[in-house]
């Protein structure tokens, strides 16, 4: 304690009463004492803290004394005031100047300076960054939870659909950003909800589980843009991108069951318009070939029918010539086709009184095996000029020739 004492004394006392006594020193004296000492450091007099009256000379500022110069001081801690001014703008970044909390300039990338607190104050915003912001769900380390309060949502249908995505953002004025803004997150975060729930409720549920979610992507985009943008927030939605879209989790066992139901019709669809597609082009390809044969068939005849009445035209006319020269060539004509055709067998019976033998099981045999090749070749010979004439109308027509052929020999001979 009696050390400590010494110490004050030494410091702050100079007094004779500090060095001859010994006892505890005036406080009241040391106080006084402390004070003239701190009024000597904003002066150039110094105050006599001795008691030896106001007669003394000012001290000269550049005196060896241990009084205190008072400009390089002022010099000194201006340049430090003033070199709290600088900061640094980043890439990317901008840096909003407030003056007594008035927004004066925006500053670009660079090394900058502004008038040092607390007449003007910085701040740096990075501007050019992509937040991203969670609504239905939250990532965390340990997984992913779910927040059903965000993600249940109504669809035009009256369904309940479990919804979850994420909005990604960055700023497109700063100013707005810093001045009408409180809680950017928060604020994403509501116009992300609003705007989903009112496209969600506007669609029904198969449309916003399968082939909806760009289109409702893309929506929810815009709409959320022009929300931001109604109240300024200076904020710039970049994409919204849709997690996950599913029923409830309560009737999701359902749900799987109606939707395979579904693939199962759509499947049986398929398969039926598949078959349609075979059955279909074959169908029509017959139906197109019985028509090209058809008006085929109808041109042969015509054609025949033509080349027939064409002929007797002509041979009538050879008739009316000759009439005698013209049956004769018909009939040496009519037994040249039939005679060319069938198995004959000649016998002379003036010449010979002989008994003959004639096998005629054999002749009918061959007989009929002539007149089938007969049928064969005629029926071959019908199809090669596409006539339609039947094996009836080819045996008649020959058994008709062979009579009239007898008939006439029968005449001659008698």
């Amino acid at each position: 304690m009696e050390n400590m004492q010494k110490l004050i004394r030494r410091v702050f006392l100079k007094s004779p009463m500090g060095a001859n006594n010994d006892g505890p020193p005036d406080l009241d004296e040391m106080f006084k004492d402390l004070k003239n000492k701190v009024d000597n450091l904003f002066t150039t007099n110094p105050k006599n803290t001795n008691g030896s009256g106001g007669n003394q000379k000012p001290t000269n500022i550049n005196d060896g004394s241990g009084n205190i110069k008072i400009l390089p001081i002022f010099v000194v801690v201006a340049l430090i005031w003033m070199a709290t001014g600088f900061y640094i703008v980043d890439q990317g970044s901008r840096g909003v100047v407030l003056r007594f909390g008035k927004n004066t300039e925006v500053t670009q990338p660079g090394p900058r300076w502004h008038i040092p607190y607390p007449i003007e104050t910085a701040e740096v915003v990075n501007q050019e960054q992509v937040r991203t912001i969670e609504v239905g769900y939250r990532s965390s380390g340990a997984g992913t939870s779910q927040e059903l309060r965000e993600s249940l949502m109504l669809t035009g249908d009256e369904n309940i659909i479990d919804l979850q995505f994420a909005v990604q953002y960055n700023l497109k004025s700063v100013q707005d950003f810093i001045f009408n803004n409180r809680a950017a997150d928060a604020s994403v975060r509501g116009s992300a909800e609003t705007a989903i729930r009112e496209i969600v409720g506007k669609s029904k549920m198969d449309f916003v589980l399968y082939e909806g979610r760009e289109e409702i992507a893309v929506k929810t985009k815009a709409l959320m843009q022009d929300i931001l943008d109604l109240y300024k927030t200076g904020i710039n939605i970049t994409s919204v991108t849709m997690q996950n879209a599913q029923p409830p989790e309560q009737v999701q066992a359902s749900f799987d069951d109606a939707v395979k139901a579904k693939q199962d019709l759509e499947r049986q669809k398929n398969e039926g318009q598949a078959y349609a597609n075979d059955i279909v082009p074959k169908a029509t390809g017959t139906a197109s070939r019985l028509i090209a044969e058809a008006d085929g068939y109808k041109v042969s005849v015509e054609n025949e029918s033509l080349g027939n009445a064409s002929r007797f035209t002509q041979i009538l006319a050879e008739y009316l010539r000759a009439p005698e020269v013209t049956k004769n060539r018909l009939f040496l004509e009519a037994q040249e086709q039939i005679m060319s055709s069938v198995s004959k067998v000649i016998v002379d019976q003036k010449g010979s009184n002989s008994l003959l033998y004639l096998p005629l099981d054999k002749l009918i045999n061959k007989t009929s095996g002539t007149n089938k090749d007969l049928i064969d070749r005629s029926q071959a010979s019908s199809e090669a000029i596409n006539s339609n004439t039947s094996t009836r109308d080819v045996i008649n027509s020959i058994t008709e020739r062979s009579r009239g052929a007898f008939r006439a020999r029968d005449r001659d001979v008698r």
